[in-house]
């Protein structure tokens, strides 16, 4: 069983969380209600038998802490999920489409245009000065959770990732809210703002405005702007021949949000994949600058083969993806194997087939994982491969347990992606 360390401000919780961190006390940053904590929408959770410890050390730090126990996880205030037969990244328009509508546009020539719509990445990004390149993004889509708080932090989560795929830094957020004018409580729409505003805290920006419509279903994300040197910036061009391939989270969010809609989930599977969701790249993307990875990209709605796809072709190679490597989400390949596949996982399959040599042996289960389209998910970095080890162990030990080696790049072979 786990408990609450409840705090007076944000800012103190992340301290609190990277200091029993570095003292090798596990602890989870969790939204709580506001019941519980008026002054803040985020504490953490930690194990029971931790609890003793974990005190001593946030004294130790100078924290004020105070101690939850709770008796069971609350519900929510009006079911999302109801409102919804797809949510989360797996809304997103078939990637064949988007495609296809982008590339009729003519392409920029503006020179400090670093980034553009021409390489399908993450985040258009436009040098400042020699110093600064402004990093811009925006992200939206309906609910992918039954909680308002849960989907206002994954929703937030997922926008302010396309700056960490980029190595950047979040300056600022504004709000972009689709919400009905009458069916659901108001109250709902406070505590979706409220959870993107706490995920925007926490990843050291300012929200600073928005905009809203009247719409249903409910929809939520945010448009972002952030920093990065423009000799530090990673993106989806600039993978190499002979570089190792690292994923930072598990996949499987989207077959355990539809398991979730159709009673098929455990409920422990399907917290730790909100839990997933949650977590932003922030760490992640500190430790590529660290190790000065250049080619990256966030793992979203297009699987990860669709979003390795863009890499791949972006940078001119090949790459080589062992499925026995990559991590799931506990839970996720039953649901697989059961059947519970999210039709955006079809349309994914669609996109990458002809680009894509799948190994004839290759599992149903794990073919499907690769193109299941992930919500706020992780970092796949391309490492180099005298480092690739080294940045494995840091990520492991700073913030993303789950990251695993998974393959390498190659040089452009007969087609872009060998899934094994």
């Amino acid at each position: 069983m786990n408990i609450y360390l409840i705090f007076t401000s944000t800012r103190s919780v992340i301290k609190a969380e990277e200091y029993l961190r570095s003292h090798d006390v596990d602890c989870q940053v969790i939204p709580v209600p506001k019941d519980i904590s008026p002054e803040c929408g985020m504490a953490l959770s930690i194990a029971t038998e931790t609890r003793g410890r974990a005190e001593s050390l946030l004294i130790e730090s100078g924290l004020e802490v105070r101690v939850h126990e709770p008796a069971g996880r609350r519900a929510p205030l009006f079911d999302l999920l109801s409102t919804v037969e797809q949510g989360g990244c797996s809304a997103k328009l078939p990637p064949d489409v988007l495609f296809d509508a982008l590339g009729r546009l003519s392409a920029p020539s503006d020179p400090n245009l670093l980034v553009g719509i021409g390489t399908g990445d993450d985040a258009g990004v436009y040098r400042l000065t020699d110093e600064i390149a402004l990093i811009e993004t925006t992200d939206f889509f309906p609910p992918v959770c039954s909680d308002p708080f849960d989907f206002g932090q994954i929703a937030a989560a997922n926008a302010l990732s396309d700056v960490y795929a980029m190595g950047g830094k979040v300056l600022t957020a504004m709000n972009l809210v689709m919400f009905p004018a009458s069916g659901i409580p108001f109250e709902v729409l406070h505590e979706i703002v409220r959870g993107g505003h706490e995920k925007v805290l926490e990843a050291g920006g300012i929200l600073v405005g928005g905009h809203t419509i009247a719409d249903y279903p409910p929809k939520y994300g945010l448009a972002v702007t952030g920093v990065v040197h423009p000799a530090r910036l990673i993106n989806n061009a600039n993978a190499e021949p002979d570089q190792v391939l690292i994923l930072t989270k598990p996949l499987g969010t989207g077959a355990l949000v539809a398991g979730q809609r159709l009673g098929q989930a455990s409920a422990a599977d399907y917290q730790r994949a909100l839990d997933s969701m949650k977590q932003l790249n922030r760490e992640a993307a500190e430790i590529m600058q660290q190790f000065q990875v250049r080619a990256a990209t966030d793992i979203t709605g297009f699987g990860l083969l669709g979003h390795a796809l863009n890499v791949a072709k972006a940078s001119g190679v090949s790459m080589e993806i062992d499925t026995t490597k990559v991590p799931a989400l506990s839970g996720a390949l039953e649901l697989l194997d059961a059947g519970c596949i999210p039709g955006a996982s079809f349309r994914n399959l669609s996109h990458v087939e002809e680009s894509t040599d799948f190994a004839p042996d290759l599992s149903y289960s794990r073919k499907m994982l690769t193109l299941d389209p992930q919500t706020s998910g992780g970092i796949l970095l391309c490492a180099p491969a005298d480092q690739a080890e080294e940045i494995l162990a840091e990520l492991v030990s700073r913030c993303c347990a789950s990251s695993a080696i998974i393959g390498r790049t190659t040089s452009l072979l007969r087609k872009h992606l060998v899934v094994l």
